[in-house]
């Protein structure tokens, strides 16, 4: 049995706690039928751990995220939380989170399934087969950037501000990623930006120029004005494989690439940050959902973004791409033999609930495992 290895539990608000539950009995099941054993401590995150510590996220569950392995992430927020200080705020935990672990480059997969290729709210010949990736800048940008805040301008006046910055080192890393990741695919990197009217589209593009010409002229390297991205995405969303682009812009591209696919419950992504002289790789893996209060304790939460996350983390952050894609493909098998969440099912199917989903994926393992 290979070494332990140290996941952190972050189940969060609303309904993380239901999906991290399913992604739990798949561990369990793994540990049961695989040749490796996890070390699962769990923490709170979130509007919870605000209720219960005092603040979304404690310095102790910060220190064990930096200590371990790979972090599994649920979700927080919701409307109880919503008058509490910015700083101790629900998705405060997840900023601190990102930026501490110095998790920069964010991936967010845009996958068709085939059985739910008639779920798009596209036509079904733009959508089918799809397979794109989002590479989002993730711990700087104007969401890091400073000066920000309001100030007076008068006695009936004020401004708001906020700072978009970037330093060439942080365009050049996650570039890197971006072109690394393209060779692993189709060798094409479409890179996002609004070179047109902002500063830092113009220095973006020139970073990405220059490192494209230094270390990978053999990727196919396209820029293109972040607006054109977004209609393009819904206009022919197959021209692209993996694209790149800052913080902000990767925000609103991503949610967009993410309904191609028919519903958010539907997809993971990693956090991952860089190599360090050990080898190791700081990830946390989240859902792109959120915590989705109104259905919160109701048993209706898909679970399969969740799940798709922890094999995202398999991946990633184990080096065990084989068992990621078992783990994927009971999740395509079980929606080509018409399970459905609520979120995913038609007006003459019929919904399984979380619990439900989540035990149909471990038996979809024993029938690919042959147990």
């Amino acid at each position: 049995m290979s070494s332990n290895k140290k996941i952190l539990i972050l189940p969060g608000d609303g309904i993380g706690r239901e999906v991290m539950s399913e992604v739990l009995n798949i561990i369990n099941w793994m540990t049961k039928n695989k040749s490796v054993s996890f070390d699962i401590s769990e923490r709170l995150v979130g509007g919870i751990a605000y209720d219960k510590e005092g603040d979304s996220i404690s310095d102790t569950t910060m220190q064990e995220a930096l200590d371990s392995d790979a972090v599994l992430f649920g979700a927080v927020g919701g409307p109880k939380w919503d008058n509490v200080e910015r700083h101790k705020r629900p998705e405060a935990a997840l900023l601190r989170l990102r930026k501490e672990m110095d998790l920069f480059a964010n991936l967010r997969p845009a996958v068709v399934f085939d059985a739910l290729a008639d779920s798009s709210s596209l036509k079904t010949e733009l959508i089918k087969g799809l397979d794109i990736l989002i590479l989002r800048e993730l711990t700087s940008g104007v969401y890091f950037g400073k000066p920000r805040g309001v100030e007076k301008i008068s006695e009936k006046e004020e401004k708001a501000f906020d700072t978009q910055l970037y330093t060439t080192s942080e365009v050049e890393r996650i570039g890197r990623v971006g072109f690394d990741l393209s060779r692993k695919r189709s060798n094409r990197l479409t890179s996002v930006e609004k070179a047109n009217v902002m500063e830092t589209g113009m220095f973006w593009r020139k970073i990405i120029t220059d490192l494209h010409k230094r270390e990978f002229s053999d990727v196919e390297l396209n820029h293109m004005y972040a607006d054109n991205c977004a209609m393009q995405l819904v206009r022919f969303p197959k021209q692209f494989d993996v694209i790149v682009t800052d913080n902000l812009f990767g925000d609103l591209l991503s949610d967009c690439a993410a309904m191609l696919t028919g519903s958010l419950g539907m997809l993971p992504s990693a956090s991952l940050g860089s190599i360090d002289s050990k080898g190791k790789r700081s990830g946390m893996y989240e859902p792109v959902h959120g915590s989705a209060p109104d259905i919160a304790g109701q048993d209706k939460a898909n679970p399969l973004a969740m799940i798709l996350s922890f094999a995202m983390m398999l991946k990633y952050s184990f080096d065990m791409s084989e068992d990621a894609v078992l783990i994927e493909q009971a999740v395509q098998n079980l929606l080509s033999k018409g399970f459905r969440t609520p979120d995913i099912k038609k007006d003459n199917q019929n919904a399984v609930t979380t619990k439900e989903m989540g035990k149909a994926v471990v038996e979809e393992l024993n029938i690919l495992s042959g147990k």
